[in-house]
């Protein structure tokens, strides 16, 4: 195909609007899905500018997802259904996404040249937390990749943040967090999760653990309903604050409604879009059933959304907050996965029936969170860092879960592979009934560490498993093939 770009932006970089024409023209259509692009030197040739100019705009595409390269061949348009467009009001801003950002936009790819496509982060092997060096690599389905954190724009922003004669950021804020943020927040959960909400219904908080607390207050003790497997440090907040934790069975589906119903619990905490740890993506029936049983007796959801951003198959299934017509779903989202767990901010957004309740109840509090801190993350939510960023990221966690898969294939005749379409880990059931306990103790042997799903059932008759778990978030490519053939040896043994 031919490009004729017009370069009208005299202030903008001939790379920057390379690349911006070439992004509007694939989220509108107008090049569709597995269209070859003109190669660097073509365009470069017919557009007046250095084969380099062109190349950065090319790598900063492949890098949020737009392109997809293909060795010897070229580069072709990609399936967008799973990127983020947030739609910025504000003009859109250029910012490299690569590493720690100094150098500029480094190549993730070399597709002309025949180079293959990295699909690990540089670093340090998975170590296990005090474990020192008996581990060479750790599975970790608790990690995420954090040499691609883009450091130099959150420098920027946070000098540029501090430098601004803002004394207002130094006072006593909202409690619910700052309007900026919390409208950053609803634009981002409309545009990306089908979350329709305004941000009088939003509080921002310093992690979930904080904001389950304040749900507590709105609440009360009420027994709360939670899956079997589920989230640990959800079920530990729950106990702490004195509420009867009922553990609910789960099918295919997720949550056994039946058995929930034949409880006693008026609260039911769930993860729809992707059930930690087991995988599951419930689908729309099952939702509809839990979305029937809250409306019934006046019961709430608590939804955990905490890792929807990725997903590697299909278009990206709406929160189940957005299918509540009754306002008795608690959404619960966080950008600890998204962005980083230090950043520590995560969001509830309430159904209109509880803010009232939460004024009366718990407007006092003041925010956790820090009003620099939360300026900073409107910036980069308002003025496309975290559209880009996130593009990115799910690039190079699809190639990791790729790799992943692709080093499975051996293990496929003795292990059932779970939960593989979306989020940063995959399950392994033994189909010749291996316990877990010989698997982990195995896998130590050689050096690599694995995490039983026994630990995460609630009911002691249900925690013998032959199932473990393997996140790849953190280890690169080299590490998740050498780490699946050291199992391979350990596990044919």
């Amino acid at each position: 195909m031919e490009l004729w770009i017009p370069f009208t932006d005299k202030s903008a970089p001939f790379y920057e609007q390379i690349y911006r024409f070439i992004k509007e023209e694939i989220q509108q259509g107008r090049i569709a899905a597995h269209t070859r692009l003109p190669s660097t030197r073509k365009l470069a040739d017919s557009l007046g500018v250095s084969r380099s100019t062109v190349q950065l705009a090319y790598d900063q595409l492949v890098a949020e997802g737009y392109l997809e390269p293909e060795p010897y061949r070229g580069y072709f348009a990609a399936e967008i259904d799973v990127l983020l467009n947030l739609g910025q009001r504000q003009e859109e801003r250029w910012s490299p996404m690569t590493g720690d950002g100094e150098e500029g936009l480094a190549a993730d790819t070399r597709a002309e040249n025949g180079e293959e496509d990295p699909s690990g982060s540089a670093g340090e092997p998975g170590r296990a937390s005090g474990e020192g060096a008996r581990f060479w690599v750790d599975f970790s389905p608790r990690g995420i990749d954090l040499d691609h954190f883009p450091f130099h724009t959150w420098r920027k922003l946070s000098r540029e943040t501090l430098t601004m004669a803002n004394k207002s950021l130094f006072t006593s804020g909202n409690p619910q967090g700052e309007r900026g943020l919390r409208e950053a927040v609803c634009r981002y959960l409309q545009s990306a999760r089908g979350v329709m909400c305004r941000p009088e219904q939003v509080i921002v908080g310093a992690g979930s653990e904080y904001l389950l607390m304040l749900l507590n207050q709105l609440l009360g003790s009420s027994p709360i309903a939670m899956e079997d497997p589920t989230y640990k440090q959800a079920y530990r907040v729950f106990q702490s604050l004195g509420h009867r934790v009922v553990p609910v069975p789960m099918d295919k589906s997720g949550m056994e409604v039946e058995a929930l119903r034949a409880s006693d619990a008026r609260i039911a905490y769930i993860m729809p879009s992707h059930q930690y740890p087991t995988g599951i993506v419930m689908p729309v029936g099952r939702r509809q059933e839990l979305l029937a049983w809250a409306a019934e007796g006046g019961r709430y959801l608590i939804e955990d959304d905490y890792d929807s951003e990725f997903r590697y198959r299909g278009r990206p299934i709406p929160a189940l907050y957005g299918s509540d017509r009754n306002g008795r779903v608690i959404y619960l989202g966080t950008f600890s996965k998204s962005v980083a767990p230090a950043i520590r901010v995560s969001y509830l957004v309430l159904p209109e029936t509880l803010e009232a309740r939460y004024r009366e109840n718990c407007g006092f509090y003041a925010s956790t969170v820090s009003r620099v801190d939360q300026e900073i993350l409107r910036r980069f939510l308002e003025e496309g860092y975290f559209e880009r960023h996130l593009n990115r990221m799910r690039g190079l966690y699809r190639n990791k879960h790729d790799c992943l898969l692709a080093a499975l294939e051996p293990l496929r005749d003795r292990f059932r592979i779970q939960g593989d379409m979306a989020g940063l880990h995959v399950l392994l059931e033994s189909r010749e009934g291996c316990r877990e306990a010989e698997l982990l103790e195995r896998a130590a042997v050689v050096g690599v560490r694995v995490y039983g799903l026994s630990e995460y059932f609630l009911a002691p008759d249900r925690r013998e498993s032959h199932t473990v778990i393997l996140g790849y978030a953190n280890l690169t490519a080299e590490e998740i093939q050498k780490g699946i053939q050291a199992l391979d040896g350990a596990w044919s043994k």
